[in-house]
């Protein structure tokens, strides 16, 4: 029986065989393309050279969408860099974002982490087999890997590598939530409209909410009457006269 390598199954994936991944490109240039990475990185599932040239073909936005446990520290660190110099990628952690795999999110624009989504992040490991000074060479080597994997989670969440070094050896589990907190994630999905409503909210005052009303009229005085014996004496008086004055003429 055949043992299956991992360059055969490289050759095998380059003879048209179906990748362990899926991207769907839109027709339109303009649409955005998903791209599904549920799989390891490296050994028997996406490997970097595979998936860069199915990425390279790609026109207009990406979402990234990522469910994987990791897996191969160098073709994480390929995929990474290629979604980091392309642009355009909007990464989602469906479920599970570990390991290289947080790496290969930090490669986008922004990071969107579904509500019950994990990410986790820990110092490479590796194994090696010889005498001591092979083992010290890997020592070193696993210790310049997780700088360079630290110097990452940095340039995404800001402080310094030596700090996400400490936060890696303790090999750290982030929920949603806490990811945003920590930097490594922008949202949650699906509180942007939340912030949006608010946004609206808070950008009209209290007197802006409630429906104009008409302005109350003016009381307008009714003519009164007003009965004075006096002034109708005098005005009986002298219609009396004028009618008098009008006989005699």
């Amino acid at each position: 029986m055949k043992a299956w390598t991992a360059r055969d199954i490289r050759n095998l994936q380059s003879k048209g065989a179906r990748s362990w991944y899926e991207i769907k490109n839109k027709a339109e240039a303009s649409a955005t393309t998903q791209v599904m990475l549920y799989d390891e990185i490296g050994g028997w599932g996406v490997y970097a050279r595979d998936f860069l040239m199915e990425l390279s073909a790609i026109e207009g936005p990406i979402d990234l969408h990522i469910s994987s446990e990791g897996g191969e520290v160098f073709e994480g660190v390929a995929i990474y860099q290629a979604l980091k110099q392309r642009g355009g990628v909007t990464a989602y952690v469906d479920s599970l974002a570990a390991s290289i795999a947080s790496v290969i999110a930090m490669g986008a624009d922004r990071v969107v982490m579904a509500k019950n989504a994990t990410m986790m992040i820990h110092d490479a490991a590796g194994m090696a087999m010889g005498d001591a000074k092979t083992l010290r060479d890997l020592a070193d080597l696993l210790d310049k890997t997780s700088d360079n994997i630290a110097s990452i989670y940095s340039d995404k969440a800001g402080g310094t590598p030596q700090d996400w070094r400490a936060v890696m050896q303790a090999e750290t589990w982030y929920s949603a939530q806490e990811a945003v907190d920590a930097g490594l994630a922008d949202e949650v999905l699906g509180d942007i409209t939340a912030r949006n409503d608010n946004v609206v909210m808070n950008s009209t005052s209290e007197a802006d909410n409630v429906a104009p009303t008409e302005p109350e009229p003016e009381p307008v005085e009714e003519p009164g009457f007003a009965f004075d014996p006096d002034e109708f004496r005098r005005d009986m008086a002298a219609a009396a006269a004028d009618a008098l004055e009008g006989v005699h003429a």
